[in-house]
This record gives structure tokens, sequence and C-alpha cells, in this order.
């Protein structure tokens, strides 16, 4: 087993930049299409076309971001400088996000577009070095696991904050003007967000260096095509992702109108679903000591199906405590693949390397990044698309068509993209052993990759140059 075993300041730290990170991505999966349908004011259809636009962006901005990382590097690194340099323009991208302007509907539709598209592109700048930087703080796989324990757990306490702590904020201080208060309270999260990516950057270290040669963007998009096994972490984070943002985007409809809460119940059901997120990061830490990580991904999302079908049928409109019951254990078991996904990436850009004879890192990355981002649009779409279908009218007593509607979303349907996920993942193979294996052969000089791509070498025995 290799060596950099990491603190845990270190691994804190490198969770607080996934915490500020998804500070963006719970308020884009948790509260934002609630946000611009009930308060911003945005119809439906509109909400399902902004989102599935803006991802044409990300098809740009993600690749063109891991070419970048893989291009420069400074004397902090080839990932950190970001943490520190982008911090406040992150933050001020989520401010105007939730930011409603007083006017007509069009000029609004059109600052929702821009505002968007900040937002989304101060995400990749940030996103895409920090899903990077686990592959150079330490080559351990057993530390990238426990590492993104912490990663995940910090990002499901963000979330909690954003599905706690924003409605009560915003009612609190918006009071009639419910847009103002939602202003404020992600002013607060964005302030936070930044000043945790700041703690990030003082407190990780890059310790291992992969020295990329400079590949034309098509030459690397044909090797990355040529890794199987990063192709079906693409088509599992999509999946996955789409899953996920349904279920979550249409929570606090189902609280509000399916179950029949108010403010208090509907902030109390999301939050439940985020409680147990975190209650899996830590099983999930626990349970990979002792069991294969691949075959909890795989079994764990095949039970979310069943999960799903369950809840569907046994709760009916109003029965909140089996509803909080059942959501509980879903959302638990959801969760138990998160800090699996996100170690493994690395591994099998290394099992690229050796397949190929040539490393491909910085887009690999992006193509995860955008990969979930695509997720995130498609579901937003989809998401738009059946509210609609489904005759959903803001803060009106819903139809029985409706209500069914808002519980196929929250069970059913994404119950089948978790399940489609579970079973693509029995096409995935490189565990701990086959990994060990590949480590092996990056190591010998007879397998080493053409010019020495794969290399690695430590931050104190090759120092890197600066921008």
């Amino acid at each position: 087993m290799s060596g950099h075993k990491l603190s845990v300041l270190e691994k804190v730290g490198y969770g607080s930049g996934d915490m500020a990170v998804n500070v963006v991505i719970s308020s884009m999966m948790l509260i934002i299409t609630f946000f611009y349908t009930d308060v911003f004011g945005l119809k439906p259809t509109d909400l399902a076309f902004l989102f599935l636009a803006v991802r044409f962006i990300d098809a740009i901005t993600d690749p063109l971001m891991g070419i970048i990382t893989d291009k420069y590097t400074t004397r902090w690194g080839r990932y950190r400088p970001y943490f520190l340099i982008m911090a406040i323009p992150f933050a001020i991208s989520v401010f105007l996000t939730f930011s409603t302007p007083d006017w007509d509907y069009n000029s609004k539709l059109v600052w929702a577009y821009s505002t968007y598209i900040f937002v989304t592109i101060m995400f990749t700048v940030v996103t895409i070095p920090y899903i990077s930087i686990i592959g150079v703080i330490t080559d351990n796989p057993k530390e990238k696991l426990s590492a993104n324990g912490y990663r995940l757990f910090f990002a499901k306490v963000a979330a909690l904050l954003v599905t706690t702590l924003v409605p009560i904020i915003a009612d609190a201080w918006g009071g009639e003007d419910i847009a103002s208060g939602y202003q404020f309270a992600m002013g607060l999260m964005a302030v936070m967000s930044a000043l945790l990516f700041l703690f990030c950057f003082f407190t990780t270290k890059e310790r291992i260096e992969h020295k990329v040669e400079a590949k034309p963007f098509i030459s690397q998009v044909k090797l990355l095509m040529k890794n199987d096994q990063w192709l079906i972490l693409c088509a599992i984070c999509v999946i996955g992702t789409i899953g996920y943002v349904i279920r979550g985007s249409v929570a606090l409809y189902y609280a509000k109108y399916y179950l029949g809460g108010d403010a208090a119940l509907s902030s109390a059901f999301i939050s439940t679903g985020v409680i147990a997120a975190i209650l899996a990061m830590v099983a999930s830490t626990w349970i990979t000591k002792r069991y294969c990580k691949i075959k909890l991904f795989r079994y764990t999302q095949l039970l979310v199906g069943a999960l799903s079908v369950i809840m569907y049928f046994f709760v009916a409109p109003g029965d909140v405590l089996l509803a909080f019951i059942l959501y509980f254990i879903l959302s638990f078991v959801v969760d138990l693949h998160a800090p699996i996904f996100w170690s493994i990436i690395s591994e099998a850009i290394d099992y690229g390397t050796v397949k190929t004879g040539e490393r491909v890192s910085g887009l690999a990355y992006g193509g995860i990044s955008f990969a979930q981002k695509a997720g995130m649009g498609i579901a937003g779409y989809i998401v738009g698309m059946l509210l609609a279908y489904f005759n959903y009218v803001p803060d009106q007593e819903q139809s029985a068509f409706t209500l069914t509607g808002i519980a196929l979303m929250l069970s059913i349907i994404p119950g089948v993209f978790h399940a489609l996920m579970g079973s693509l993942m029995f096409k995935y193979k490189i565990n701990n052993d086959k990994f060990e294996q590949i480590k092996t052969q990056l190591a010998e000089p007879q397998n080493a990759p053409v010019n020495g791509q794969s290399s690695f070498k430590t931050a104190e025995q090759n120092s890197t140059a600066t921008v």
C-alpha cells in the first residue's frame, strides 16, 4: 500500500472545499426549482428550458477548464490556486442568482438566464480543480476513500444549512418580501463558501505530480473514448444525478402539497433527507473498510429502486409520519455510494493511463463535471416539464392528478434512474486489488506510459514550475 497518509486537519480542509461547492449544488438540487417557480415567478416550462439551455455552455467550459488545469502549474500547485483566486467571484455569483429584480416577466427571465449562466461558469472554475485535487494529495486508495468520506460529510452539512437555515432566514428577514429574504439568506451562504475555499487552500497540500505532456484536444478525447471504465463512470454520473435531482427538486412540493405541511414541516422534511445523507457518509466509510466498495455501490442503488416503489404505494396524501420514515431510509441508502464514486475517478484515470500508454487527467475530470451538470440540466428539464404536464399551479390547492405526479417524481421516477445506475455498475471492474495491480504496472519502467506522462513524483522531489 502506498504512503501519503493525510492528517485529520487536511481531511477537514479538503472537506471544507466541497462544503463551499455544495452551497451551489445543494441549492440547485433542493431549492432552486421551488425558488424559481414560487418566489422568482418563472413558469415551469420556461424553467425547464433554462436548465437545459445552460448545459450547452457547460459543454464548452468544462473541457476548457480541464485543459487549463492540465496546462498550468503555479508555486502553490496545479489545483489549489483556484480556491484562493475564485473564492470571491464564486460567492458573488451565488448572491446574484438568488436576487429577484422587480422587473417585467421577460426582463426577469433574461436576468435568470444571465445569473444562472454566471454561477454555472464559476461553479466549473472551482469544481474541476476541486474534484481533481484528490489525485495529487495522496496516492493511497484507502486515504482517498477516507478523505472523500470527510468531503461528502461536509457537503451534506452544507446541504443541511441550505435546507434549514435558508428558509428560516428568508422568512424572518423578508417577511412579506420573501424574495429579499432569499437574497439575504443565500448571501450569507455565499460569504460562508468564500471563507471555506480559503480554508481549503491553506490546509491542503499537493504532493503527487502527474507529468502531463501537451496533447491536442481531439487526441485527448480519443484517448478518453478508449477508457471504458471512465466512460462507465460518466454514464453513471449522468443517470444518478438525474435521479437524485428529480427527487431533491420535488421534495419541497411533496412536503407542502402532498403531505399538506407548512413551511416548518417542509423544511423538516427536506432536512430529514439531508441528515440521512450525512449519516450515510459516515456509514459508507465504515462499511467499505470491511466490504467491497464496488459491491456496496451496486446493491444499494438497486435497493433504492425497490424502496422508491414502496414509498409510492404505501404513503398516502397527508401520511406525514410514514413519509418521513421512508424518506429517511431512502435518502440514507441513496447516498451510501457517494464517497465511493468520487474516490474511484482517479483510479479510472490511472486505468486509462495503463491501457493507452498516455495520461489524460484534466479533461477526464472536466468530463465527469460536465456529466454531473448534464444530469442536473436534464433533471431540471424533466421536473419543469412534468410540473407543467401535471398542471401544477403555485400556492393553490392541487388536484389529485397533480398530487399523483408529485408523488411519482419523488419516488418511482427517480428510483428507476438509481436502479439503472446500480445495474450499470456491474460493468465497472476496478476494485482495490485491481487498482493495486494498476499502480504496480505504472511503477514498472517497461510499462510506463510514453513520454513519462504518468510517472509519480512528489512535490519534494520535483519542484513545480510557476506561471
